[in-house]
């Protein structure tokens, strides 16, 4: 099991901040840095700027101190039987600053640490486990898919809630051209960005976005096709049976009857 020694979320300290830890801090360290810094690693000062992470082992030696005041930062301390393993098997980078592809995430699971932690439920100590491992797979994961140049590393949180409302609202008819517009790009710079950062095409999105929701309601409504399909931002029924057809291999009738005799 993972445990938490402690935790900061958007700590401020208005007249700056001074850490040595010449023998390392005895456990897993994690500080997120919300303000340039300079930090100390194998006997050298590296400048590390705003948004950037590391995660430092036990015994690695370091130190960070402000070059900006206040200073801010969200930090954790923890260890676990496991731990090692857990990050040896995501392939998180230790010991190193790494710039964040996401930084919202990291405040906002930091966030939710802080809450567990300081929790009292019965639950308490597997819940912050549970977060803990979330925390290094969801980090792992969003910082391997982002790992493209800073040009599109900037547009990575936009283009993500972006993708998230295509998601959410698969019934709402949006253009590709008028996607575009929103982020101010051509229609094939905008494609080109999304791909390279999400290993599709928008569209490719939005039909999933409208397929996913049309298999929910036939899973779990008695909606009629037609329905079902201008629920789904469909038009006209003809043009929603024959693409989920295409993309899921049946029609929509035989997916709803599927597990009868």
């Amino acid at each position: 099991m993972l445990e938490l020694h402690s935790c900061g979320y958007h700590f401020v300290h208005p007249d700056g901040l001074l850490i040595n830890r010449p023998a390392g801090s005895g456990d897993y360290a994690f500080v997120f840095f919300k303000s340039n810094a300079m930090v100390r690693l194998q006997d050298s000062d590296v400048p590390v700027a705003k948004n950037s992470f590391i995660l430092f082992r036990p015994k690695t030696p370091h130190g960070y101190r402000d070059v900006e005041a206040p200073f801010i930062n969200d930090w954790f301390h923890c260890e676990g039987d496991d731990v090692q393993e857990l990050l040896q098997t995501l392939n998180f980078p230790m010991d190193k600053p790494v710039k964040a592809s996401d930084p919202q995430l990291i405040s906002r699971c930091i966030m939710e640490l802080q809450s567990a932690f300081r929790s009292g439920g019965p639950l308490r100590n597997r819940i912050i486990d549970c977060d803990l491992r979330s925390f290094f797979m969801k980090l792992s994961d969003v910082q391997g898919r982002t790992a493209h140049p800073e040009k599109l590393n900037r547009h990575y949180v936009q283009f993500s809630e972006l993708r998230n409302e295509l998601y959410s609202s698969p019934h709402t008819y949006v253009s590709i051209p008028e996607l575009a517009s929103h982020f101010n790009m051509s229609k094939s710079h905008f494609q080109h960005i999304y791909k390279d950062l999400f290993g599709c095409s928008v569209m490719s999105d939005i039909i999933n976005a409208r397929l996913d929701y049309a298999k929910y309601l036939l899973d779990h409504s008695g909606l009629a096709v037609a329905e079902i399909a201008k629920l789904c931002g469909y038009e006209n029924d003809t043009h929603f049976m024959r693409q989920f057809k295409k993309f899921v291999g049946v029609s929509p009738r035989k997916y709803k009857f599927r597990n009868e005799a």
